[in-house]
């Protein structure tokens, strides 16, 4: 056997870290902005407005106005605040709910929910979807905002479907969020992980717009804005505490 040659095993070694190393991918740019305060402001000054309005005596009008037909007036359509709510999930596992200011705004709220994106397509084809969000009340010391409880109980047309659970935006959901920025309102499939969920794995999605009622500290919901003159599905989304 020949001696080792410290001056090859030198030169191998420099040439080693002298090879330029493939970059690493550059990450991917999230254009979305940070939501406004102005809503904001304008929200809680209604809310100080509304507190002061109730303090008044209840007069009763000596006319009475027609109410709609169909049950109780839709009142909520001139008391909430618009937003664009997105559906979104692979078909054979579980549909995220995402609230944004505006499409080209980050997330203000994810929320995973108890039910596969396949199964809800099926619930939205009936015509009528009432998701409830039910979470305990806590004590004044441990009151947190509402929409920042972290465990949700679930029903969905009054059967109970598991746990909805909030979860800080990721990556995966920046990614969606960005590649919808133009959306506004429109539903169909993006591209999926075909890593993680096969080559069928398709990202299905539905975006719209959402009247934000805040009814009081315990109790928000969300009603799908159909198109004017489009008879399609109705959602509403409550959240509550009990």
């Amino acid at each position: 056997m020949g001696e080792p040659n410290p001056t090859a095993n030198a030169e191998e070694a420099t040439e080693k870290l002298t090879t330029p190393q493939a970059p690493p991918p550059p990450p991917r740019l999230v254009s979305l902005v940070q939501p406004s305060q102005k809503k904001k402001q304008k929200l809680k000054v209604f809310r100080v407005f509304r507190s002061v309005f109730r303090s008044f005596p209840i007069l009763t009008p000596v006319c009475k106005f027609p109410t709609p037909s169909g049950g109780l007036p839709d009142t909520h359509r001139t008391s909430g605040t618009r937003i664009t709510g997105t559906l979104f999930g692979y078909r054979k596992g579980r549909v995220s709910l995402s609230m944004q200011e505006a499409p080209k705004c980050l997330p203000t709220l994810v929320v995973e929910l108890a039910m596969q994106t396949n199964v809800l397509q099926k619930e939205m084809a009936s015509g009528m979807v009432r998701i409830a969000l039910e979470c305990e009340k806590r004590s004044e010391k441990d009151k947190i905002k509402l929409l920042n409880e972290p465990l949700w109980t679930m029903y969905c047309n009054g059967k109970k479907s598991g746990y909805g659970v909030k979860r800080d935006a990721n990556d995966e959901d920046l990614n969606i969020m960005e590649l919808l920025k133009a959306v506004s309102m429109g539903a169909g499939v993006l591209p999926g992980n075909s890593e993680v969920e096969g080559p069928d794995g398709e990202m299905a999605y539905m975006r719209a717009h959402f009247e934000h009622v805040v009814g009081s500290k315990d109790s928000e919901t969300l009603y799908m804005l159909s198109p004017e003159g489009n008879n399609g599905p109705e959602l509403s989304i409550f959240f509550v505490r009990i």
